[in-house]
């Protein structure tokens, strides 16, 4: 045969056997990729009881991608931050210009103890800020504080003299005069401002300032909650920290110790974003949700890529970090949410529970039960609440419909994760009452009526 003509057939056999094998790739490659549409397809994701869904790496693992009920082409919901009021702006000269007074305020950790900060707006952390990316801002700083102050943008990239450290990039803020910093707005996520003095922050003074992105991130989310950590040393006598001393006995999430933080609610099957600052003074907070497993997606610095979004139902956050955390919403029920230093469960270092919480006579245990050695603890602050205190409880949005004396283990840096069917989320919504103990499904390990404790 001539060279030419073996040289072409050789060619075109060469050519057939690739072929087949890209056909043969293809049609493994389409089946696999048919298996991951299929177990990315969110639709078959279990949103009103728990789920894994689809294996690790897809869309659906542990509810990964899912996204919420809201229309994405809608703008971003809302950050509700619990307890915490939102600070009004108005349009000046095409600024939004927000006001913040620097100020000492009183707060009530709990029912019936008013506690000395200092703050903004009259409370503390400080009115957060909501703006949106693109946006130019301006915010004026008045200081009625009896000594001089400044603003720090936590985390914001700006024009240096707008940074907010005395003396080196400004001038201090005299008492009883004003500062103006300006700054357009080109990041999104979590931010804070905070005065860059540190005993006035050891006092309190910090405030979230949240930049929404102009369109939704996806997956959408439904529910969308910013908490601020902080702790303080207040001791026996006085209702004002003090900030030379590093033995805390309080925490506070949004200015409130547990059982006085709003509980947060979601709609069953819902996607929910909650945004973690821990602005404590020396200690980390590994927050803690029970009954789901979320993904962490945020940090002080923006967004994380999905590629590197990690799993847990435990998150470390750092003093002066921001953690964001997204899960779905598919197990109804109460749950709690808090810090997992046993130490920042607690008001004054004591709990309802323990050796030295057992009522005594004579230097003696009543109950033969309860004789043991070795540790101290005294009965918890709201573990049996005045009347008042009581009301004070109940009167919070959300609380309605939670078990009878559900405040007893709530103490420092606790708070609620109502996930409620619909039915539920609207009556609560709109501040209807429900009975006790109706959004928990299941029955109780302890007997229905077993009840030791007594009002």
């Amino acid at each position: 045969m001539h060279k030419g003509a073996s040289a072409w057939i050789f060619l075109g056999i060469c050519m057939l056997t690739i072929g087949l094998f890209s056909i043969a790739g293809r049609s493994d490659g389409q089946k696999d990729a048919g298996r991951q549409h299929k177990h990315d397809s969110t639709s078959d994701y279990p949103r009103d009881k728990p789920g894994v869904g689809g294996p690790v790496g897809s869309d659906t693992d542990r509810g990964k991608l899912v996204a919420g009920f809201r229309d994405p082409r809608l703008p971003p919901v809302p950050v509700v931050v619990p307890d915490v009021p939102d600070l009004p702006f108005k349009m000046v000269d095409g600024f939004k210009e927000f006001h913040l007074h620097a100020e000492v305020v009183k707060r009530e950790l709990l029912p019936d103890h008013q506690m000395n900060h200092w703050g903004y707006n009259g409370t503390f952390p400080g009115p957060t800020i909501q703006a949106v990316e693109g946006d130019k801002v301006r915010i004026v700083v008045h200081n009625h504080l009896p000594e001089e102050t400044t603003l720090h943008l936590h985390g914001l990239e700006l024009l240096n003299s707008m940074d907010g450290v005395p003396y080196l990039q400004q001038s201090p803020i005299k008492p009883g005069k004003a500062g103006t910093y300006e700054l357009t707005l080109h990041q999104t996520g979590t931010f804070f401002y905070h005065s860059h003095d540190p005993m006035q922050e050891v006092m309190g003074m910090v405030g979230l300032f949240i930049i929404h992105p102009k369109q939704a991130i996806t997956p959408a989310v439904d529910h969308d909650f910013a908490l601020v950590m902080q702790e303080f040393t207040i001791r026996g006598g006085v209702n004002t920290p003090d900030p030379l001393n590093m033995d805390f006995n309080w925490f506070t999430i949004n200015g409130r110790s547990a059982p006085y933080t709003t509980p947060l609610l979601v709609r069953l099957g819902s996607r929910v974003r909650i945004r973690f600052l821990n602005f404590s003074t020396d200690d980390h907070h590994p927050m803690h949700l029970h009954g789901h497993t979320f993904w962490v997606t945020g940090t002080e610095g923006g967004r994380i890529p999905p590629s590197a979004w990690i799993p847990g139902n435990t998150v470390l956050v750092g003093v002066a970090q921001v953690r964001e955390i997204e899960f779905i919403a598919n197990n109804p029920g109460d749950w709690i949410l808090h810090c997992h230093m046993f130490h920042h469960m607690m008001n004054h270092m004591i709990s309802p529970v323990g050796p030295g919480s057992r009522k005594q006579a004579a230097g003696k245990f009543l109950d033969p039960r309860y004789r043991f050695p070795g540790y101290l603890q005294m009965e918890g602050m709201m573990a049996h609440p005045t009347r008042e205190q009581a009301a004070k409880l109940e009167a919070m949005k959300g609380t309605s419909g939670l078990k009878e004396m559900w405040y007893m283990m709530m103490e420092g840096l606790h708070s609620i994760v109502r996930v409620l069917p619909p039915d539920k989320y609207d009556a609560l919504m709109s501040r209807k009452t429900l009975p006790p103990g109706a959004n928990v499904p299941g029955r109780d390990p302890a007997g229905e009526h077993q009840h030791e404790h007594k009002h």
